[in-house]
């Protein structure tokens, strides 16, 4: 059984982590079958070092067995480029299933390629809706999961998604998320070695638990000059009362730099963090303010209060029983929802269950089953 395990952009690179390391596992049981035999595919989606190599290298991912040259250019551009040497691959080695994780270009590119050539699709984490059809990563969700095989789905409401959808329970697989397996296990990581990573400058200066993290790159964000002023403004507010580290996506930076906004001094702007250093920096914020999906996830698995700057959330869970809140981008609420923060009174909320570290192996064990 081989498995092409498809990779392209840093939010697929914290969700194939863990997968490798349980297909890993299946590859070498006692009895010396092999049962699920794997080729990591890098699509080449992102492809400079700070939102690429070093994931690799902090997550411990293997080289790539294949490196695509997908990246750069308009969604239409980047996704052709992807379909036509996924397919070109596909029709070399022939993989006998295609795994898809999250909801990025590659995800969509690579999951039309296989089901066109009639080979199966399985789909990790599976079923999330925004229900906003700006979101290009909506688009990209609904179209994979019209034509996966499996569905490996992190939450319920993903399921009751899926089921008015028309999918089978019988493909349905709530297996938990491999996004909580690998910040938990990174968690960990650190926790052992705590010299492993050097704290920022800024985290030493402040403190655990006196600072908080921004990160913002949505397109309905930073690219809308009316919306990006108010998050800005909300930004300027808060930081008057909690200073403020914000690692700037390139099309944040560009954006900022064409609004030409003085954030103050109490906003500290960073290039890019790779994951280990920027995990040790949110993990002990006193709250995480971001429109980042993953970052809603993560924030939720290790407890740290997270303020999203979004009207809607494809990840529900980590509103329902996390400890995230929907904030949206009126100033007046983002200020007031960071107050309840740091008077005590904010969501703590709790882990969802299946988010226990092991989603990765319940994946392997199920295609394992379903293939053989």
């Amino acid at each position: 059984m081989l498995v092409h395990l498809v990779a392209g952009a840093r939010p697929n690179f914290m969700k194939i982590a863990p997968i490798v390391r349980a297909f890993r596992q299946k590859a070498a049981p006692a009895s010396g079958r092999n049962p699920l035999a794997f080729r990591l595919v890098h699509t080449g989606q992102h492809y400079d070092r700070e939102m690429n190599t070093v994931f690799f290298e902090e997550l411990g991912i293997p080289a790539p067995d294949v490196t695509m040259a997908g990246g750069g250019g308009s969604h239409a551009e980047q996704t052709g480029r992807i379909m036509l040497g996924f397919e070109r691959l596909c029709a070399a080695e022939r993989p006998d299933a295609v795994l898809v994780v999250g909801d990025v270009d590659s995800t969509l590119a690579c999951a039309i390629v296989a089901k066109k050539m009639q080979i199966p699709v399985a789909h990790v984490e599976a079923g999330l809706r925004s229900g906003d059809m700006s979101m290009p990563e909506e688009i990209n969700r609904l179209v994979t999961d019209s034509i996966s095989d499996w569905f490996f789905v992190t939450e319920p409401a993903a399921l009751d998604n899926l089921r008015r959808e028309g999918k089978p329970d019988s493909a349905m697989h709530h297996v938990g998320h491999v996004m909580a397996d690998n910040v938990l296990y990174q968690a960990g990581k650190l926790a052992a070695a705590p010299r492993a990573v050097a704290p920022s400058a800024f985290k030493a200066r402040h403190g655990a638990g006196r600072y908080g993290v921004v990160t913002l790159h949505r397109p309905a964000n930073v690219d809308r000059p009316d919306t990006f002023a108010r998050v800005l403004g909300a930004l300027t507010q808060v930081a008057r009362e909690l200073p403020l580290v914000f690692p700037l996506h390139p099309r944040t930076r560009a954006s900022l730099a064409r609004a030409g906004v003085d954030l103050g001094p109490d906003v500290e702007l960073t290039a890019p963090q790779a994951y280990m250093p920027f995990l040790d920096l949110w993990k002990d914020a006193a709250v995480v303010l971001t429109d980042s999906g993953g970052l809603q996830e993560e924030t939720t698995a290790l407890g740290v209060p997270c303020i999203t700057l979004r009207e809607n959330t494809e990840r529900p869970i980590t509103v329902d029983e996390g400890s995230n809140v929907l904030a949206g981008t009126d100033p007046a609420v983002i200020l007031g929802e960071t107050r309840k923060v740091l008077r005590g009174e904010g969501k703590r909320g709790r882990c969802p269950r299946l988010w226990d570290g092991r989603a990765a192996e319940r994946i392997a064990d199920i295609l394992a089953r379903e293939t053989s």
